[in-house]
């Protein structure tokens, strides 16, 4: 009995020594502390740091980013707040530095910052722009954009379209094109055993040959071969080749036995219907989930992804999404299933026009035959490639 007592002692003694440590360590790591206050005209966010910040500040669309260049690590404490403005709060951890999004409630606010050195403090205050004021900005960037990207009417001869088409494409510099899944996660699969990851490859092998012996551009596959690649990793690589496009290839899947057709998509927080909305859970979710991560943490992160990478190029997605959809629909003349919205991963983080392309129905068994012939999967490559090009001549910054 004594020695059982002893060796409670000693257990009691060994956790009351970690609880203690872990204490005295979380006292001492470097934090930064976030709270916010509402005032009459204006709502304030307080950044309280236990050392000297070095940042700069970023304005995009409902997000203000708040770039923290320190490569040492640090905790992050928020209060709980409501707020007439200020939504929620998300960071990101890159090399060297962390990005603290705020996100407002709204999207016309203008803002303004202080800082205060003992102890260290970064004070913004945000403050609602008049809707009139608002309105009046945004129409002249419509009207603005739209003198830039718009072409006029021409009546040049088709020889000097050529010609123009071939000085447009001479500009471009990258396109990554992504073929989905692919080692161990297949993707759908066939009646008859085709596996999505074999039909993407071979589309994407196939649209990068007719790009390159079209025009030159640099083409860029996240995978030439039958290797696992993660989705953040996809959207890495085109961001570190610089891309101007990102085209990720994929085979659709249906409970419905006649669903056919093509589809392509562009990002979106929410879905446009159901079925986009299990499409889009299917191809985030691979047979192996993550642990570790929280539903709270996870939204943050998405949040840095959606509005940091993708926002600036939604509207250019879509008309890429159009006009690959409409080459798709008259070379293969497959049923019009239009294109749509949904909150895809791989599209997430992607700092340029971004479309994913589900070519057809892998679970139509009709379709799954197309989709192994290498005339099918060539006609594809086609209308890809013609839908980007067509984009190419519509709307890119000549």
């Amino acid at each position: 009995m004594a020695h059982r007592k002893k060796r409670s002692a000693l257990l009691a003694g060994i956790v009351l020594f970690f609880l203690l440590t872990g204490v005295f360590v979380s006292q001492t790591q470097p934090f930064i502390k976030l709270s916010v206050k509402d005032y009459p005209t204006l709502s304030r966010v307080i950044i309280d740091s236990s050392f000297q910040l070095s940042f700069d500040i970023e304005k995009s669309s409902s997000l203000l980013m708040v770039n923290i260049r320190t490569d040492v690590p640090f905790r992050i404490q928020r209060e709980a707040f409501e707020s007439r403005m200020i939504k929620s709060f998300g960071w990101s951890k890159g090399k060297d530095f962390y990005i603290l999004a705020i996100r407002t409630k709204i999207r016309n606010f203008s803002y303004d910052y202080f800082t205060l050195s003992d102890p260290p403090k970064l004070v913004i205050d945000f403050t609602q722009i008049a809707k009139e004021e608002s309105e009046a900005r945004d129409s002249l960037r419509e009207k603005e954009a739209l003198r830039e990207k718009v072409p006029q009417p021409s009546t040049a001869s088709p020889s000097s379209r050529i010609r123009t088409r071939s000085s447009s494409l001479q500009g471009m510099k990258t396109i990554v094109i992504d073929p989905g899944h692919g080692g161990l996660e297949p993707g759908a699969k066939g009646r008859f055993g085709t596996l999505e990851k074999n039909v993407a490859l071979e589309i994407a092998l196939k649209l990068r040959a007719v790009i390159e012996r079209n025009f030159p551009s640099r083409v860029v596959l996240t995978r030439d071969k039958d290797l696992d690649v993660s989705l953040e990793n996809r959207a890495a690589l085109a961001n570190n080749n610089k891309a101007d496009f990102f085209i990720s290839i994929h085979t659709n899947s249906s409970f419905r036995k006649d669903a056919r057709g093509s589809e392509t998509y562009f990002l979106s927080r929410d879905a446009t219907d159901e079925e986009a909305r299990r499409l889009a859970f299917m191809e985030n979710n691979p047979t192996e989930f993550e642990e570790g991560i929280t539903r709270e943490s996870e939204d943050e992160i998405q949040m840095i992804l959606w509005d940091m990478a993708q926002s600036a190029y939604l509207k250019q997605s879509s008309l890429l999404a159009e006009s690959i959809q409409k080459e798709l629909n008259s070379l293969l003349r497959t049923s019009n299933r239009g294109i749509k919205q949904a909150p895809f991963t791989v599209l997430a983080g992607v700092a340029c026009p971004a479309v994913l392309v589900e070519v057809a129905f892998i679970s139509n068994p009709r379709e799954e035959r197309s989709l192994t012939r290498e005339g099918f999967q060539v006609n594809v490559a086609q209308a890809i490639y013609r839908g980007l090009v067509n984009y190419i001549e519509l709307y890119s910054q000549k």
